[in-house]
This record gives C-alpha cells, sequence and structure tokens, in this order.
C-alpha cells in the first residue's frame, strides 16, 4: 500500500466479462473498469450492480484500477 495510489468512491453501474466492473465514480460521474483485488477474491467478497466500493488507481493509469472495499 503505497503512499503514490488513489483511492475513490464510486458505484458498480454494470459488470463486464472476465470479472471487471464498471465503476462510476460519486466525485466525477466518470465511468471507469475496475477488476476485484486479491484480498476480496480471496475472501470471496460479493459484489453486486448497486454497491458503493472504494478502488484503487495507480497514477500512470485513472481508467482503470482495482476495488480494494464494498461499503456497507
Amino acid at each position: 500500500m503505497a503512499g503514490d495510489h488513489l483511492e475513490l468512491e464510486g458505484v458498480v453501474v454494470g459488470e463486464e466479462a472476465g470479472g471487471h466492473f464498471r465503476v462510476t465514480m460519486t466525485d466525477t460521474d466518470k465511468s471507469v473498469l475496475a477488476k476485484l483485488s486479491g484480498r476480496m477474491r480471496e475472501k470471496r467478497i460479493r459484489v453486486i450492480l448497486g454497491d458503493s466500493v472504494r478502488v484503487r488507481f495507480s497514477p500512470y493509469d485513472l481508467e482503470r484500477g482495482q476495488i480494494i472495499y464494498r461499503n456497507r
């Protein structure tokens, strides 16, 4: 968990092939492609449409991210 990653809140609006999700960011209304992080897959945390999630981005690619937390 390096300090150079960016974390934003969003809502899952679609499911794509290969375990990817379409997430709309709440701050900017921008749609990005995100996949589940390894820890979420390991713990078998399910994400469905309408879930509020936290997405981590690399500073090099802000179009794709990892879902690292599902809000309750």
